[in-house]
């Protein structure tokens, strides 16, 4: 069997590794991150799942649920901003450790909610809690992975986003019929305990990991743009001095317009099912499992398929841009999903499962492109102010959009026109984000900071 090689090109000379000597420890590492952003989504997305029975045994009407959802999203926007510099400042191995451990006590704190207001203090608390995993685990990515495996290991450790999303309806219905809604809450948050044990047993920054060998250390630092000292320049940057970037807002204006899109899903697809299609607490599990089946499915594959353009000689700002185009144009089908639907549910739930597939895609491929425009002290920054803007996207379409007219169809019994406007929204907004995107960043060249 002929021993297969990966070779880096630098500018004075040639790094030639060995792919059976450089090792695999860094993907230990992304099963970690994996692990982390499963159990982020499952604490966030139960109470979606327990809507119809909170709403029935605290009266809450679309209204106040859209307002307990609004300051999740808040304090999740603007935790964002500051998680990101926290990250930066205390490392990945503290900082990503402490935002776990209070998001888990946060999620457990929801079994003692007994109020809108109540609800709406825990969420809050969530929100600025769980604004630490993307900055951490993008960080931590750009720590342990060169460029070109950075989309793969994104969209693994992303599409941990749906195997929490799949987890939840499992597991969630089934947990409050038998045992109370309490119990929901107390028993998904205290997974992330189990957690904070694997993580300080295995995991450690590549210069201090002993379990690293030497040659995949290489590999994992051959990207010849990296130098120590852009770090060290990198870490002194202000979020005034990032914001004056082209790069930076790039990201932000991407994430503005489709991270709501995904908060829609999160949020909306159970009411969604049951609203069009009257299926239980129960029912539903199966239909919301089979949507983020598929957007596991795009995840990976959004970060494999800019690999292999890449590996091809593309590249890799076409690689990432041509993915991106590509993943946008999926999206589009959505629009049909209540037409689809009314012949067949089945039909509309595979319309929606290829858009949140393609949502997955696209995110692996825009948070990649924060490690591929900024240093390695500088993505969780840049990351925090794309998840900032990306939660204030969500924040202004909740507000503007989904609260009232959520409660105003439902009201006049034509639910399925608020839920026709949504899909409209979700189906252009990729285009117009790519299309800004293009604008301001062509060739998303490295910063040198």
């Amino acid at each position: 069997m002929q021993n297969t090689t990966v070779v880096e090109k630098t500018d004075h000379n040639q790094k030639i590794f060995s792919a059976q000597n450089i090792g695999k420890y860094r993907w230990t590492i992304c099963s970690l991150i994996f692990f982390a952003t499963t159990i982020n989504y499952l604490d966030r997305q139960v109470i979606s799942l327990l809507k119809s029975v909170l709403s029935t045994e605290m009266h809450w009407d679309d209204g106040d649920y859209a307002d307990i959802e609004i300051a999740f999203q808040f304090f999740y926007a603007f935790g964002m901003l500051g998680a990101g510099r926290i990250i930066d400042k205390l490392g990945t191995k503290i900082g990503y450790a402490v935002t776990t451990g209070l998001w888990s006590v946060a999620a457990i704190c929801h079994a003692f909610a007994s109020s809108v207001l109540g609800f709406a203090v825990v969420r809050s608390f969530l929100g600025l809690t769980e604004s630490g995993n993307f900055p951490s685990a993008i960080k931590t990515v750009a720590e342990w992975f060169p460029k070109k495996e950075r989309a793969l290991a994104t969209g693994i450790f992303n599409s941990g986003s749906n195997v929490g999303a799949i987890v939840a309806p499992l597991t969630v219905p089934f947990i409050a019929v038998a045992w109370g809604w309490k119990w929901a809450f107390i028993l998904t948050g205290l997974i992330g305990f189990i957690w904070l044990i694997l993580w300080f047993i295995f995991y450690e920054v590549p210069r201090k990991q002993k379990r690293l060998s030497e040659d995949e250390f290489n590999y994992i630092h051959s990207d010849k743009d990296e130098t120590e000292e852009k770090e060290i320049a990198g870490a002194k940057v202000s979020w005034g001095k990032l914001l004056t970037y082209k790069q930076t807002w790039a990201f932000a204006i991407g994430k503005f317009l489709t991270d709501p899109v995904w908060w829609f899903y999160l949020f909306w697809l159970p009411d969604f099912l049951e609203s069009q299609y009257h299926l239980t607490l129960t029912q539903i599990a199966i239909p919301v499992a089979v949507v983020y089946m598929l957007s596991t499915i795009g995840s990976i594959g959004g970060g494999w398929i800019p690999l292999k353009m890449i590996k091809n000689g593309l590249p890799v700002f076409r690689a990432r841009k041509m993915s991106m185009l590509t993943f946008a144009a999926l999206v589009i089908p959505i629009l049909f999903a209540q037409i689809a639907g009314s012949v067949n549910m089945w039909f509309a739930v595979f319309i929606i499962g290829l858009a949140a597939a393609a949502h997955q895609a696209w995110s692996a491929n825009i948070f990649t492109t924060v490690s591929d425009m900024f240093p390695k002290t500088a993505t969780a920054s840049v990351t925090g102010i794309g998840g900032m803007f990306g939660g204030l996207g969500g924040l202004l379409l909740t507000l503007l959009v989904q609260k009232d007219m959520f409660v105003y169809y439902r009201s006049i019994g034509k639910i399925e026109t608020a839920y026709y406007i949504m899909f409209a929204i979700c189906a252009s907004a990729y285009l117009v984000a790519w299309i800004i995107m293009q604008l301001l960043v062509p060739k998303m060249k490295p910063l040198d900071l």
